[in-house]
Order: C-alpha cells, then sequence, then structure tokens
C-alpha cells in the first residue's frame, strides 16, 4: 500500500510503500514518552520503501538499556515524531501511524510491551501480542 506522510506543519513530507499487517502499538515506556500518549502505533517499511519528499527531519539518538541506538526523525518546526530506526545500520524504517494521510486504513495487527501499559488502555485481545523484547523479532 502507498502512503503519503508530513509533519503537522508540513515542512517534512515522505512517502511510502508499506503491508498493512506490519502495523503495531507498543506499550513501552519509552515509546510513552516520545509520544507524549498511551503508545506508539507504527508501521513497519523497510528502508528502500521509504522516501523523503521534502524537508530534512531532526534527529535523537534513544539508547536502549540493550545499547542498542535507535535514532528517533521529527519535525525541528513542529516536533511531530517521524519515524524510527537503527541508528547504526537503517533497514527498517518504524513510520509514525499518525502522520499518514491514510491512517484510517492502517489497523494494528500486533502489540508489543504489554506488560508496561497503562491499566487504563483496553487489552486489546485480539491483537496478536507481545510481552517484551525478546520475543518480538524486530522493533520498527
Amino acid at each position: 500500500m502507498k502512503v503519503d506522510g508530513a509533519c503537522h506543519c508540513g515542512r517534512i513530507a515522505f512517502e511510502a510503500q508499506v503491508d498493512e499487517n506490519e502495523v503495531s502499538i507498543c506499550h513501552r515506556d519509552d515509546c510513552q514518552r516520545l509520544t507524549g500518549t498511551a503508545f506508539r502505533v507504527s508501521v513497519a517499511v523497510p528502508a528502500e520503501n521509504f522516501h523523503l519528499l521534502r524537508g530534512s527531519p531532526k534527529e535523537y539518538i534513544k539508547i536502549a538499556e540493550s545499547g542498542a541506538r535507535r535514532l528517533q526523525g521529527f519535525c525541528g518546526d513542529c516536533g511531530s515524531p517521524l519515524f524510527a530506526t537503527s541508528a547504526d545500520k537503517p533497514e527498517v524504517y518504524g513510520l509514525r501511524v499518525g502522520t499518514l494521510l491514510q491512517r484510517d486504513q492502517l489497523v494494528p495487527r500486533k502489540q508489543i510491551w504489554r506488560h508496561s501499559a497503562l491499566r487504563w488502555v483496553p487489552l486489546m485481545e485480539h491483537l496478536e501480542t507481545w510481552s517484551d523484547e525478546d520475543d518480538f523479532p524486530s522493533l520498527p
């Protein structure tokens, strides 16, 4: 599926070819903080299928407990989070679904770090669920 995305102010725009079955929710504490809300919703896309059309995202490197370096791309003007990828070898981008024009068509299929979910977030038992990073094959 082809998707188009942009930050809130429109200075950064991108497009990608995504698999709509690769939409996930992450409840991890880091994802809550980086999104400023209860969880992160993203769609994984191979690097070769992601193309910036306009602007240059500001980058923040988050270092995970494992030592993995995760690059967080966001708009330096409006602050919209756009994507995350490996800081060392970007092979897969986790596009933030809220920035995509087609967001209503991208329904989450799985959730990770469910044990970190805020207690008022519904269980979403219909989703495939991984409890931690060891169970999940890759974090977009």
